[in-house]
C-alpha cells in the first residue's frame, strides 16, 4: 500500500513538474534579413539565446556589456550558431548614464537604422547602488532602458515599422510604485518587483507615445529561468537555487521563445502596449494598467536621469 502510494505520489509530481516546464515556442517563421536588432545583456541567458534566434533568422545585431572579453566570445558563439557573421558586439554599462549617453551617440552616428531593441540587460534581487546614486535595481532594470530607449527613438522612428520589446516578469504584482520613493533599496526582492512593475508601465507609455509613427512596444514575462544571475551569491545559495531550478525552472532557450515572438511575429501588433508569456498576451492587474501612473512614472524618470529640469531624486 505503502509503495503504491509512493508511486501515485511520484506520478503526480511528474506530470506536475512537466506542466509547470511546458511552454509554448514561437512558430512564426518570418526573416529578418535586411533589419538591424540591439539587444541589451545579449552575451548571456536570455539575451543570448534570443541573439541566436534572430541572427538565424538573418538580422544584422549588435549584443552589448559591460564586459568587453565575454561580449566578443559571445559573438563568436552567436556566429557560430547561426552561420551568421552580421554580429557586433558594443560595450555598454547600464548602471551609468553616461555610459548609456555614449552609446546611443555612437550608435546613431555608425548605425542607419534600428528595427528592433530588446532591452534586456537587468539585474536580480540585489541591493546595490548604481554609479549616479540610484537604487540597482530600479536604475539597471528600468532607468536604463528609459534613457536608451528615449535616446534611440529617432531612429526606431526613422526605421519604421520597429519594436521595442523590454524583459518584465510576473512578479510585478507583488508591489506597487510609491512616488515618495521611487529609489526605495530596503528589501531586495521588493525593489526588485517595484521595477518589474515599472516596466509595465514604461511600455505602456512608449507605445501611447509613438502611436501612429510605426514604433509598437511589449513586455514580455519569458518564464522563470535556469541562468547564471545566480553567480553573484554564496556557494551554498548557489548549490540550493540549483536544485530547485532543475526541478521548477525553464532553460534559456525556452524562456527567449516570447521575446523572439514578440520581436518577429506581426500576431502580437494588436497588443500594442501589451504583456506577453508564453507567446500569448496576457492581462495585467488593473492597477498596473493605470495611464496615469505610466505617465507619471515617465515624468519622474525623465527627472531623476536628468532630460529635465526636474530635480532628481538621489
Amino acid at each position: 500500500m505503502y509503495v503504491l502510494g509512493a508511486v501515485l505520489v511520484a506520478l503526480l509530481c511528474t506530470l506536475l513538474l512537466r506542466h509547470l516546464k511546458a511552454r509554448r515556442i514561437c512558430l512564426d517563421i518570418r526573416r529578418l534579413d535586411g533589419k538591424t536588432a540591439l539587444i541589451t545583456g545579449g552575451i548571456s541567458g536570455i539575451g543570448k539565446e534570443t541573439a541566436v534566434a534572430l541572427a538565424r533568422r538573418g538580422a544584422r545585431l549588435i549584443i552589448t556589456s559591460n564586459d568587453e572579453k565575454k561580449g566578443e566570445e559571445a559573438v563568436r558563439h552567436i556566429q557560430r550558431e547561426s552561420h551568421n557573421l552580421n554580429v557586433r558586439f558594443m560595450q555598454l554599462n547600464m548602471a551609468n548614464l553616461q555610459s548609456i549617453r555614449d552609446f546611443c551617440k555612437d550608435f546613431i552616428r555608425n548605425e542607419k537604422r534600428l528595427d528592433i531593441l530588446i532591452n534586456n540587460e537587468g539585474v536580480p534581487a540585489i541591493l546595490n547602488w548604481t554609479e549616479d546614486g540610484f537604487s540597482m535595481c530600479f536604475g539597471v532594470n528600468h532607468l536604463g532602458p528609459f534613457l536608451l530607449t528615449h535616446l534611440l527613438r529617432g531612429l526606431l522612428k526613422s526605421s519604421a515599422p520597429s519594436r521595442v520589446v523590454t524583459i518584465a516578469s510576473d512578479v510585478y504584482k507583488y508591489q506597487k510604485l510609491d512616488f515618495q520613493d521611487l529609489n526605495y533599496n530596503l528589501v531586495p526582492i521588493l525593489t526588485y518587483c517595484r521595477s518589474k512593475l515599472a516596466n509595465m508601465y514604461f511600455t505602456q507609455e512608449v507605445a501611447r507615445q509613438m502611436e501612429g509613427k510605426g514604433v509598437s512596444a511589449f513586455a514580455v514575462h519569458p518564464g522563470y529561468v535556469v541562468g547564471d544571475w545566480t553567480s553573484q551569491f554564496s556557494l551554498l545559495f548557489r548549490i540550493v537555487t540549483y536544485v530547485f531550478m532543475s526541478m521548477f525552472f525553464i532553460s534559456c532557450e525556452a524562456g527567449a521563445q516570447t521575446v523572439v515572438h514578440c520581436a518577429v511575429s506581426d500576431e502580437v501588433l494588436e497588443h500594442n502596449g501589451g504583456y506577453f508569456s508564453d507567446c500569448r498576451p496576457r492581462k495585467l492587474r488593473p492597477y498596473a494598467q493605470d495611464a496615469g501612473i505610466a505617465k507619471k512614472l515617465w515624468e519622474a524618470s525623465e527627472g531623476m536621469v536628468g532630460l529635465t529640469a526636474a530635480p532628481r531624486e538621489n
